[in-house]
């Protein structure tokens, strides 16, 4: 049986997949907001980049520098909050003192997006700090559906689940992974943070074509894109996020973003990290590929070598 969903609170909810202020028909274009640049962040220089994501439980239980900055930062930009312990599939259910703090940081920050991953963390209230996979079953589905129902009826607004990177398989499901994310979305009336590092990553290590699954999510249920880098282990990819985002994810953005033009995009980079121009060039490198879809000039094509170039 279907869960019946609440959703009396979309009718004062904020919109999905546009910035504060931000014009349609440009890029939008964010980057992760990281410790490391805070000193760089502090004195409000001029950036090219349009928004920020905030990892939510590193501003959950603070009320020091980090969380200055944070509201720092939204004073000039608007803010995403991504967080990475909802635990929006445990079987034991939701946290409520989780939800709260979470509560108050949304109420506090008013982020555009809130957005968690779609997977499980732990058990009997242990947070084991990875995202575990899920099976893609209807019994998941109907446990997920209720759950996404509780946060976002407790929020009054939408949140986003993301797609993780897997590294075994589990015994086949009711759905594919892409099938499956569509029928979260459609019955529970979230949106998909769609990962594109993730997806590629999960295609090699279990042998299918990314592009049967980009192709099978529909883009009015994208409410957002992660980029990011992977780092290859030779029998593996793994998902470290501590590269510039490869030649063949930019392929995957290049189709996506044709198609999905409005949709926010970020940046991820959470290892060996960079000094802040070097990620505002690859949030440019996503500027340029949306610009030659959407731009009023082409002045360049889309192609591997492009990419290699601007690496």
């Amino acid at each position: 049986m279907t869960p019946r969903v609440d959703l009396t609170w979309q009718k004062k909810a904020p919109r999905l997949g546009h910035t504060d202020g931000m014009k349609e028909k440009q890029p939008n274009i964010g980057v992760g907001l990281r410790p490391t640049h805070y000193p760089f962040l502090e004195p409000r220089p001029q950036t090219s980049v349009s928004w920020f994501e905030a990892v939510s439980e590193n501003y959950m239980d603070t009320k020091g520098r980090p969380l200055h900055m944070l509201e720092l930062i939204r004073s000039d930009y608007p803010v995403a909050l991504h967080g990475v312990s909802l635990s929006i599939a445990s079987a034991e259910g939701l946290r409520p003192n989780y939800l709260e703090n979470l509560r108050t940081l949304v109420n506090r920050i008013d982020p555009f997006i809130v957005s968690d991953h779609l997977c499980w963390t732990g058990l009997q209230q242990q947070n084991l700090h990875d995202l575990l996979p899920i099976p893609f079953t209807e019994e998941a589905l109907n446990l997920i559906v209720e759950h996404v129902d509780h946060v976002q009826t407790y929020l009054q607004r939408p949140i986003l689940l993301e797609n993780v990177s897997t590294y075994l398989r589990l015994p086949r499901g009711d759905y594919t992974e892409w099938d499956f994310l569509q029928a979260v979305a459609d019955r529970s009336g979230c949106q998909i943070l769609l990962d594109l590092n993730n997806l590629y990553v999960n295609a090699k290590n279990h042998h299918f074509d990314p592009a049967l699954f980009l192709d099978g999510i529909p883009t009015h249920i994208i409410g957002q894109v992660h980029l990011a880098g992977y780092t290859d282990m030779g029998t593996h990819l793994f998902d470290t996020h501590s590269k510039p985002v490869y030649p063949e994810v930019w392929d995957l953005f290049s189709s996506l973003i044709a198609r999905a033009p409005n949709v926010p995009v970020l940046i991820e980079w959470d290892e060996d990290i960079p000094e802040f121009p070097q990620l505002e060039e690859e949030a440019k490198k996503a500027a340029h590929i949306w610009t030659y879809h959407h731009g009023q000039t082409h002045t360049q094509p889309v192609s591997t070598a492009v990419f290699t170039s601007l690496s």
